[in-house]
């Protein structure tokens, strides 16, 4: 697979979905990008807050951006706030560095990134996760 195509990035969202039903958790959103980072497919839950749709773009798109798992972001953004303060100026503040962004790979091929908003960063991740590994790719949380 050289790219992240529509059906795959569906059956991403799905996944990563269920497994939030699955574990009871609040309401859900997932965003999945393309190796160039356009939106492929977003989806909301019933009863997700207002801005769930831009956190889930933010962890997508800084894993994505940055080249890391969004969990790896956040580690750095604790050991090198100014850098990631600065890299998120340049990135016009889109970039949110907190666990629920994932790099989607196929072998050592990037095909895009998952983000996942709503419950607690862990489990935003869990469901990023499971998704990817559901469509039968690598997930690389950071």
């Amino acid at each position: 697979m050289a790219e992240l195509t529509l059906d795959v990035a569906r059956k991403i969202l799905d996944a990563a979905l269920a497994q939030g039903i699955e574990k009871k958790l609040k309401p859900l959103v997932v965003t999945i990008l393309d190796a160039r980072g356009a939106v492929k497919v977003t989806a909301a839950q019933d009863g997700t807050s207002l801005m769930r749709a831009e956190i889930a773009h933010g962890k997508a798109y800084g894993a994505l951006a940055m080249g890391m798992g969004s969990r790896a972001l956040f580690q750095r953004a604790q050991e090198q706030a100014y850098f990631i303060d600065s890299v998120n100026t340049l990135a016009q503040g889109r970039l949110v560095p907190v666990p629920g962004g994932v790099l989607i790979l196929d072998g050592n091929t990037l095909l895009g990134a998952a983000g996942v908003s709503g419950d607690t960063s862990d489990n935003d991740e869990i469901c990023a996760v499971a998704g990817i590994e559901a469509a039968g790719l690598k997930a690389n949380a950071g």
